[in-house]
């Protein structure tokens, strides 16, 4: 791989090794976290690893770019693969297992099998915008959680609505895992790190981060006192006067149901998805009530 020794780590690619290699550390008494990622990591992801290795005694990082999470435009094909840089990242961050699959390994020949979370924590947000793609998490992930079978798995809260979606999953299919959502890891300017941030051009990287602060501005207003739909009328008004294209969705949702909310009277987030040149942006924040 390109590494020196100091800085391999152990990667993986079939079941067989992953599931030896776990068996081997639970002779040892030793708790196991999982992480799973698409690759391409960053400061974000780590920050996941970190938080597993404070919970688990040994933590597997998966790198597997999912094709049944894609829609048939979306960027499967561009999606940035560097897995000798995301080993040492990895190692680095405290990792101690890297389990790259294959495509034919996570999905074998003859492979007739999905997970499909349904309900309104699905048919809404990104379920509404990217039809299949929860499938297509909910699928993978169940996968991965059979075969690490870890005792808790991190998953970021910018992709707040998968870490409902999996969680919804593992409680109907009584699967024994803890499952713990980690804080939004952002710039120094705000900006939410997301591995497709790659994709934006230096100028829509320089605007890039309004779309949080659009958002925060939201939230300080919806605490004051300003109507829910005011303050996310003015964000879409303000993303549009900052260059921003296509908004998927802007809305305020309980944060335990995902419910739509006209008004602030219990937790909520705010959630947005919006382009910027060609790459698709995504982001969300906490706001909750006032103490009366």
């Amino acid at each position: 791989m390109g590494l020196s020794a100091a800085r391999k780590i152990e990667v993986v690619t079939t079941v067989a090794e992953l599931r030896a290699r776990i068996a081997e550390w639970r002779a040892e008494g030793l708790t196991v976290g999982l992480v799973p990622t698409m690759g391409a990591l960053h400061e974000g992801h780590m920050s996941l690893f970190r938080q597993a290795k404070m919970m688990a005694d040994k933590v597997v990082v998966s790198v597997f770019v999912n094709p049944t999470q894609f829609g048939p435009n979306e960027d499967f094909d561009a999606y940035p693969r560097k897995l000798e840089e995301d080993c040492f990242k990895a190692k680095m961050a405290g990792a101690s297992l890297v389990f790259a699959p294959a495509v034919e390994d996570m999905y074998p020949k003859g492979n007739a099998t999905l997970v499909d979370v349904t309900g309104p924590i699905v048919d809404c947000l990104c379920g509404l915008a990217r039809p299949g793609h929860f499938r297509g998490v909910a699928t993978v992930v169940s996968k991965l959680l059979l075969m690490v079978l870890p005792d808790v798995a991190i998953f970021g809260e910018k992709d707040y609505q998968q870490l409902m979606v999996i969680r919804r999953m593992v409680t109907d299919l009584a699967i024994p895992v803890r499952i713990e959502g980690a804080p939004i890891h952002r710039e120094v300017d705000g900006l939410a790190l997301s591995s497709r941030n790659a994709y934006l051009s230096d100028s829509e990287r320089a605007n890039a981060n309004r779309l949080y602060k659009s958002l925060w501005q939201a939230g300080q207003d919806i605490l004051g006192g300003k109507r829910v739909q005011d303050a996310l009328d003015w964000v879409a008004d303000e993303l549009v006067r900052l260059g921003f294209g296509r908004i998927d969705y802007l809305e305020l949702r309980d944060a335990e149901t995902l419910a739509e909310m006209d008004r602030l009277d219990r937790p909520a987030r705010l959630f947005a998805a919006v382009f910027m040149g060609k790459t698709r942006l995504i982001d969300n924040l906490p706001i909750e009530p006032r103490p009366q």
